[in-house]
């Protein structure tokens, strides 16, 4: 594995950019920036190699940007209710930032910080320590995100947390799809299968209502290939609060620590290429690029438009604290949060 380092600069410190190649040439680049994936070149039918994930052409823009374009974000990915976090009986106020709710652990959370980063043989490690009351989140928490980039085109995620008093963690990454290449414009044409008979329905402001759904007879039955923008524009209520999918779907058969395999499934018939997502997360949030207009520019020199990309969001259910009928993203004082998702690239 060749792994080629840069520094870029920002204006919160020097950017550090790894660019990792297996022995094919399909290649992935990391950035300690949200400890964000800033591409991932794989081959379409014909092997020819692409950028397949959304990216901006100055590694700096990633900055507090809207779309939270490829990074990891944190302390709690998704929305929490009001935020309203209860720790032991102790209220905490979160930073509303998003309509009248917390999303991705507020306005800089990890996702705009500088992570601390190290090569391995095979990819690299960002660590982050997140001070007690930063953002307002109870207890010092030290987080890790570690990628490992294979020569069949597998790029691994493992999320590892541990805090020093009773907390509340959710971790993911926010990468975008486009198989067809990152700047080749809609991905509504992409085919999209989920493992999962439930989805989580929402009030106006995207907050779960506690309960699970059945996806039969609606919009929200991905549980064989449908293109992304079949139903998009449907009369249901979900589409219309989010302008697109912006939802949680709970992962049939999920147990803690038990990896769900081909959880979500992505292709694009048109350059062949397939995106297999496996995770031991209970949950995934896709999100169909309903906002990405007005972003930075990316590297064909304009920003996105909307729906120009799927993200595949294994993760906790959102507004989980508030919600106890769900998986517990509650994190007890030395005891370690651990999380896999891996994403596998074929054609």
């Amino acid at each position: 594995m060749k792994i080629e380092k840069r520094n870029v600069k920002s204006s919160a410190g020097d950017i550090t950019i790894y660019k990792i190649t297996n022995s094919h040439g399909a290649w992935v680049e990391l950035s300690s920036l949200g400890a964000g994936i800033l591409g991932v070149g794989v081959p379409d039918k014909d092997g020819n190699i692409e950028n397949v994930a959304l990216a901006y052409a100055d590694p700096a823009d990633y900055m507090a940007d809207g779309p939270c374009l490829g990074k990891c974000p944190g302390r709690y990915a998704n929305r929490i209710a009001e935020g309203h976090l209860v720790v032991d009986g102790k209220t905490y106020q979160l930073a509303i930032n998003n309509g009248p709710n917390h999303l991705h652990g507020g306005p800089t959370g990890f996702q705009n910080r500088l992570w601390y980063s190290q090569e391995t043989a095979d990819g690299v490690v960002f660590s982050y320590h997140s001070a007690n009351g930063e953002e307002n989140y109870p207890g010092n928490l030290t987080v890790k995100a570690t990628y490992a980039w294979s020569d069949d085109n597998v790029l691994t995620l493992h999320f590892e947390a541990e805090s020093d008093a009773d907390s509340v963690v959710n971790l993911t990454n926010h990468a975008y799809w486009n198989l067809r290449g990152a700047d080749s414009g809609t991905a509504l044409d992409h085919e999209l299968c989920i493992k999962a008979t439930k989805w989580l329905p929402t009030d106006s402001t995207l907050i779960p209502t506690g309960k699970l759904d059945d996806v039969a007879g609606t919009p929200m039955d991905f549980r064989e290939f449908k293109t992304v923008g079949r139903d998009i524009k449907a009369d249901f209520d979900a589409l219309k609060f989010g302008k697109g999918y912006d939802n949680c779907w709970a992962i049939d058969g999920w147990a803690p620590g038990k990896m769900s395999e081909q959880a979500v499934v992505l292709r694009d018939p048109v350059s062949g290429r397939k995106l297999t997502v496996d995770s031991d997360q209970p949950g995934v949030q896709i999100y169909t690029g309903n906002w990405l207009a007005g972003s930075p520019r990316n590297h064909s020199g304009r920003p996105y438009e909307d729906y120009e990309g799927v993200a595949i969001e294994m993760q906790g259910f959102p507004d989980a604290p508030n919600q106890p009928g769900f998986p517990s993203q509650f994190l007890k004082a030395g005891e370690k949060y651990q999380r896999t998702i891996s994403f596998k690239f074929e054609a």
